[in-house]
């Protein structure tokens, strides 16, 4: 079926099933999950989709921006509007401590870095805590966005106490194995995930749209004498990942 023929009005419009933009908007929505409008291809132009659902160009117009406000669609400026590719999710297990760049050489993808932000900071009261430092101590901080293959992913902010990183710049791709260098590789971690719809900054930075869903990972994590190695906040995309733990019953 063409997606002219599948946006004919007689084939689903009704006055019984509410707004007419929220009724395009849900065909729409449809003709993208049937293929119709596969992932990047180009959205047909509002002048034709009112002409073939016999509807104003004001109520495609807003069943277009639901469309966006849902990921759906991608408005490129002077290119037009695009159906969104779909990202082949990545799965995270959760019982193994690896660093971001060892994770994705590990799957083949190049990782490439956008620096936030680094330096030597005093702690915030929280990082006091997460790190048990004295409130005179000072810290390095990192803040970066962590792409794989081009596609952003991860928006790291990492907090270290200065004796193990006396130098932020020397990171300049893994943080472990900078550690590492120093006799100060992390051996175990905890690790607290929730989600978060993503504000304006972050959603931003991962290229997603405002309000998408997103994962907040909080971690701190240990070297071997039981010394914090590292306080990290990060949120992922939640639409790039699938974290997996493996359970085994203990016996009684």
């Amino acid at each position: 079926m063409t997606i002219a023929a599948f946006l004919a009005p007689d084939k689903w419009q009704s006055a019984r099933n509410g707004p007419l933009y929220a009724q395009l908007f849900q065909r729409l929505t449809e003709a993208v999950a049937q293929g119709l409008l596969p992932p990047g291809s180009t959205l047909p132009p509002e002048r034709e989709i009112a002409q073939l659902t016999a509807l104003s160009r004001v109520t495609v117009r807003r069943a277009v921006q639901m469309l966006v406000r849902d990921g759906l669609i991608v408005q490129k400026q002077g290119s037009g509007s695009f159906v969104a590719e779909v990202p082949a999710r990545l799965e995270q297990s959760m019982s193994r401590l690896t660093s971001f760049t060892e994770d994705m050489a590990r799957r083949g993808l190049t990782t490439t870095t956008r620096w936030l932000g680094r330096g030597i900071h005093d702690p915030s009261p929280d990082e006091v805590i997460a790190l048990g430092l004295r409130q005179e101590d000072r810290v390095s901080r990192l803040a970066r966005l962590r792409l794989a293959d081009t596609r952003p992913l991860a928006i790291e902010r990492a907090t270290l106490p200065l004796v193990l990183l006396p130098d932020p710049a020397r990171v300049t791709t893994s943080l472990y194995a900078v550690l590492s260098e120093g006799g100060h590789h992390p051996v175990r971690a905890l690790q607290k995930i929730s989600a978060v719809n993503l504000g304006p900054d972050d959603a931003a930075l991962l290229q997603v749209s405002l309000g998408e869903a997103g994962l907040r990972i909080e971690r701190i994590s240990y070297l071997d004498d039981g010394r914090v190695a590292e306080f990290t906040q990060s949120i992922y995309r939640g639409d790039a990942y699938n974290f997996v733990a493996e359970l085994r019953l203990t016996q009684d």
